[in-house]
């Protein structure tokens, strides 16, 4: 075998980890709603399945398989002209629920061709576009994310923060909720001196407790009003897919991992915060000064600390791909249980795929025999045999 194994070859667990997908009955995270403006049009990948997303005149998002029925090109290359999606090669246009809804050129006296692309649900919530790439009619049965500290009327400070790298999913969630690489982030110290208090799993999530040093970076630390958080604690989930953490019910983070392919994986942080202090001051920040200062604390803080987590998982992606055969002295039980979860869900996921194309085939298979015994029984009526 000249590279690492398939999901169906792989024989130990972190083979089976690093090759498993993510079950698509779920809501994932695809694109920042502020970067999809009217008119506009993005690529999204899930698992190797493209879709075109995008943003009618009126407004709304919506998606559709990425290809014209015509000559299957991308019609993510094309343009939008109210709420129809228009191929950039001939102009064909679909309408929001995929339908083949005009063609500009002659038709050469045949009919407008019945034509229909598969759509996707969409929606929008906590500044994030989301679509759900499963079975379509589960899709109002599948709940969304719910962050009640970023709901109603004061949500709490929140900018999101988006990375692409190339590295497997499972590698993305080993990394946010192990904390034994306090290490590589020694120069920005969110969290330090990690001890295992609390290791959970259910069926469907893996709960994390640390004993930890939050908040330690030099300047980010002025911010923390130490007087009132617990910042020598943080709980973590991964609730399959998404993942969480929170130190003392005020300051919390959810991760949603969109998995584009084998080797690429595109991530969506909601860092929120219950409030900041002024440093050096016996006061909190006020509530209509967090987002301006998260917004800037993005480029000059959050995104230099993610950036080292990227730069990790590549390094451990293409070790992976190099050293795939040699044996790993993994000791964090908590990174075990979470690829359990990871391979489990996908095991489930196929599964059920398994079951689908079964039953299709059975269904199949009795209306060709049906058919073919009524066209044997017709034959016999007139006399006639048939071979």
């Amino acid at each position: 075998m000249s590279g690492p194994p398939s999901f169906q070859e792989a024989k130990h667990k972190r083979e089976k980890a690093r090759a498993a997908g993510m079950d698509p009955n779920y809501w994932y995270a695809v694109e920042v709603s502020s970067a999809l403006a009217v008119g506009q049009i993005r690529k999204v990948s899930f698992w190797g399945t493209h879709a075109a997303l995008y943003r009618d005149e009126s407004g709304v998002a919506r998606a559709v398989e990425d290809r014209c029925a015509h000559r299957h090109v991308p019609l993510s290359i094309g343009e939008v002209k109210g709420e129809r999606i228009v191929c950039q090669y001939h102009g064909w246009e679909y309408d929001k629920e995929g339908k083949l809804a005009g063609v500009p050129h002659d038709l050469f006296g045949m009919k407008m061709p019945v034509c229909k692309l598969r759509t996707y649900p969409v929606k929008e919530r906590y500044g994030l576009v989301w679509m759900f790439w499963g079975d379509a009619e589960n899709a109002e049965k599948v709940p969304m994310p719910f962050i009640p500290d970023l709901e109603g009327p004061e949500p709490w400070a929140c900018v999101p923060v988006d990375f692409t790298l190339k590295a497997h999913h499972s590698m993305v969630i080993d990394n946010v909720s192990d904390f034994s690489h306090a290490y590589l982030h020694r120069k920005y110290k969110p969290f330090d001196d990690a001890k295992l208090t609390k290791l959970e799993s259910t069926e469907d999530a893996v709960f994390v407790s640390y004993d930890t040093k939050v908040g330690g970076g030099k300047v980010t630390g002025l911010f923390i009003d130490r007087s009132s958080v617990d910042t020598n604690k943080m709980d973590l989930g991964y609730q399959y897919p998404y993942q969480w953490s929170n130190t003392d019910g005020a300051i919390k983070h959810w991760l949603f991992v969109l998995p584009i392919d084998e080797r690429t994986t595109r991530m969506f942080y909601l860092f929120h915060f219950k409030a900041f202090k002024v440093p050096f001051l016996p006061m909190r920040l006020p509530r209509r000064l967090m987002k301006p200062l998260l917004k800037a604390a993005n480029p000059l803080h959050i995104r230099p600390l993610l950036t080292q987590d990227a730069i990790a998982c590549e390094a451990e992606q293409e070790g992976w791909e190099r050293h795939w055969d040699q044996p790993i002295a993994e000791i964090n039980p908590a990174v075990h249980a979470f690829q359990t979860l990871t391979i489990k869900k996908w095991e489930q996921h196929l599964a059920r795929e398994a079951e689908k194309k079964a039953a299709a085939a059975s269904l199949n298979l009795k209306k060709r025999t049906a058919g073919g015994a009524d066209a044997s029984s017709e034959a016999s009526d007139k006399g006639e045999v048939s071979e």
